[in-house]
């Protein structure tokens, strides 16, 4: 199987909960949404761009900054992904789609991004 590695920001949490809710799922007999792809989504939420400081006891000094933006990273099937050899990401993904040195805060397994 071939998996592609991808980061994603979105303006907010909703945002992206949506985008996630929009990928595939099923219902089960009692009525619950259970998601029918095997793609693995992880929110990382709003990431620290800039570290706190703290003192000697660990109490704050400054505050960490967080970013402004909601991150989530994917790890795409990329065979339910294929259609007719191309490769099509699903609706609103490809446009939050961001680059970023390195890793980045998160990764899958040791894979790199």
């Amino acid at each position: 199987m071939e998996y592609i590695f991808k980061k994603y920001e979105f303006t907010d949490e909703a945002t992206a909960q949506a985008r996630i809710d929009a990928l595939p799922h099923q219902e089960d007999e009692d009525g619950n949404s259970h998601p029918s792809h095997s793609h693995t989504v992880v929110k990382l939420g709003n990431v620290v761009v800039e570290q706190g400081t703290y003192d000697d006891e660990g109490n704050e000094l400054t505050a960490p900054v967080l970013a402004d933006k909601y991150s989530v990273d994917v790890l795409w099937n990329a065979s339910e992904l294929t259609v007719d050899g191309e490769v099509s990401y699903p609706y609103g993904w490809v446009s939050k789609e961001i680059t970023v040195e390195g890793n980045g805060v998160h990764t899958f397994l040791g894979r790199n991004f």
